[in-house]
């Protein structure tokens, strides 16, 4: 044999139909495959390069209750990612070294995908005292990207040092925007559904307010600011205004905040209970918008696990998270996709270019689909149609949103260098 892959018949980057091979982790002419090479049918697939997520909880180490890097790598390649950037709250917090080199090392070692560990901004996300990011950036994992998600940077002096921080090596500093005190009890939006609820209302000034200062922070310092999960439609009137002036801003937009509303809270049920909280219709549309004309950047999931215990209680007391590794490539498709907003193309673009340059893994990931480039491939059956069967899932956790909604469109095969880190049943067999 030649050790070598043909995928045949795939629409590149849902364009035109063609022909690409793989061999020893590289793309390479198909000309050059041999007779002996492994041959795959992708006719009525899309080939994107694989999947980045800028945006993922793996939970370990601490709460392998809900998630480990195993479950959460296998969740990601069945949902189409050949790299994930796990966030740094957790147990012990990765503020450290020590501590990112483990997740960076346990990543490589199960090896489904690359996990890129996003080290902590302060010391045990207490917003006091800055990490030792310098440390982060040179050790083995490389950290580039710096967030205390799940917690605002809420001191400005603390924000502004951090932006200063890490321009040295060329970092960016990744915000959870939420003003603590505005948001101080909050459990969902605030407006008419909060107030017809009786649960304390999060409006969306805390969001915008914290993104207004920290893109004059970054345009003052001249340094990378990157805003996690925006969800309103102020939100996206002021990254796009300070695109404008210059600011080096970027931005993610979720899968949820693309398509569901408060008015899921009607049925109180915590799995719609997340951080930023889902918004009104009118904000949907307007992240819709962002991203389809460049506003926002980028789709990431935030992929929040919880165990059972965590959410099945009374809203109140629920976590606020939700799943989505394996369900965002459904959700891009049916919001985007099929509405006519957005290409395969541009989805290739927000998932899979822009992410990775974003993080900074641009020299392996988010490659074009050419010979000699890094073969991390995902491949979509854009005609599928599935029902979520929270059980079904990889992830430890069932804590999706999705529960019993049909999705379009689906992972049916991902590679990572070369190797597939994920086949459906349809290729059962090919690779014996």
């Amino acid at each position: 044999m030649s050790g070598a892959i043909v995928i045949a018949g795939a629409r590149i980057n849902g364009e035109d139909v063609g022909t690409i091979a793989v061999r020893d982790g590289v793309l390479i002419d198909p000309a050059d495959a041999g007779a002996g090479a492994t041959r795959i049918d992708a006719e009525g697939l899309v080939l994107l390069p694989g999947l980045v997520d800028l945006h993922t909880h793996l939970r370990e180490p601490g709460r392998e209750d809900a998630e480990t890097i195993e479950s959460g790598s296998r969740a990601a390649s069945r949902g189409g990612w050949t790299a994930v950037h796990a966030m740094a709250n957790t147990n012990p917090v990765a503020d450290t070294a020590g501590v990112v080199e483990q997740v960076w090392s346990r990543g490589q070692e199960i090896g489904l995908v690359d996990v890129f560990p996003v080290g902590a901004v302060t010391v045990g996300l207490k917003g006091e005292r800055l990490a030792e990011m310098g440390a982060m950036a040179q050790s083995r994992a490389r950290v580039r990207l710096f967030s205390d998600d799940g917690i605002c940077v809420y001191d400005p002096v603390i924000m502004r040092r951090a932006l200063e921080y890490v321009k040295s090596f060329d970092g960016a500093i990744v915000q959870h925007a939420q003003d603590l005190r505005l948001t101080e009890g909050s459990q969902m939006h605030e407006g008419d559904v909060s107030a017809e609820l009786g649960l304390a209302g999060w409006p969306a000034v805390a969001e915008e307010s914290i993104i207004a200062r920290d893109v004059l922070l970054a345009g003052h310092v001249g340094s990378r600011v990157h805003i996690q999960h925006l969800s309103t439609a102020g939100s996206v009137d002021i990254v796009r205004w300070a695109k404008s002036r210059g600011i080096n801003v970027t931005a993610e937009a979720t899968p949820h905040h693309l398509l569901l509303t408060h008015e899921e809270a009607r049925t109180y049920n915590p799995l719609f209970k997340v951080n930023p909280p889902l918004r009104t219709a009118e904000d949907v549309e307007a992240v819709r918008a962002g991203l389809a004309d460049g506003t926002i950047d980028i789709v990431a999931t935030d992929h929040a696990p919880h165990a059972s215990e965590d959410k099945d209680c009374e809203w109140a007391a629920a976590s606020f998270g939700m799943l989505g590794l394996e369900t965002a490539l459904g959700v891009v498709q049916k919001v985007m996709v099929e509405s006519g907003l957005m290409t395969w193309k541009d989805v290739a673009r927000v998932m899979s270019h822009t992410p990775a340059r974003i993080g900074r893994v641009d020299a392996s990931h988010g490659r074009p689909l050419a010979v000699g480039e890094p073969a991390n491939l995902t491949l979509v059956d854009p005609a599928a149609r599935w029902i979520v069967e929270p059980a079904a899932l990889a992830s430890r956790s069932h804590n999706t949103p999705y529960a019993g909604m049909e999705l379009p469109g689906r992972a049916v095969a991902t590679f990572l260098r070369g190797k597939p880190t994920h086949l459906d049943g349809r290729f059962e067999g090919v690779f014996a």
